[in-house]
């Protein structure tokens, strides 16, 4: 038994001799006080900064194509089955749009055209470019400028509801506009 004793008070000495409670404390932590300058720092005025969607006037762009209240916010324009007639629902957003890219100039849109499923895979891609087509020239109408407007069509390639009924094709027979 007194190997057994000498063992354990061997092992204990081992593992307690190789810890240390033994502190260093060459030097005090630095504390900054950092009160005073987070106090000044609303009085400090900083150029480069800049804050999206916090003013309300005309000339902020981005609280208007975000304001689900603003005819910018209707980005999508259903069409009638066969046809790339503006539905008179649909002009006063269009409006809006062609507003909005006549005051920033330096704005690009993309007019998205989709059709439905129902007639050939390249009737439907003329149809597409139609639609897109007729939105760019109701915007160039009134104030956009070409320039800052691309057209794609997709056909009946990228439909927004997959259906074989007519609830689903309304969806798909549509213009987005993207910024």
């Amino acid at each position: 038994m007194s190997i057994r004793i000498l063992l354990v008070i061997s092992l204990t000495a081992l593992l307690f001799g190789c810890s240390s409670d033994k502190v260093k404390d060459d030097a005090p932590a630095a504390v900054e006080d950092l009160t005073s300058q987070q106090a000044n720092a609303g009085e400090t005025e900083d150029t480069n900064a800049q804050a999206y969607g916090t003013d309300d006037s005309s000339t902020s762009g981005f609280s208007q194509l975000d304001d689900p209240q603003s005819p910018l916010s209707v980005r999508v324009i259903y069409f009638e089955y066969d046809s790339s007639e503006i539905r008179s629902e649909y002009r006063s957003a269009i409006e809006a749009h062609a507003a909005y890219l006549s005051q920033n100039a330096d704005t690009t849109v993309t007019l998205e055209g989709h059709a439905d499923e129902r007639g050939s895979r390249e009737y439907n891609l003329a149809l597409g470019e139609r639609r897109a087509q007729s939105i760019k020239q109701q915007m160039l109408i009134l104030g956009a400028s070409s320039s800052q407007i691309r057209l794609v069509s997709y056909g009946e390639e990228r439909p927004e509801v997959d259906g074989h009924d007519e609830a689903s094709w309304q969806q798909n027979r549509r213009v987005e506009i993207l910024y």
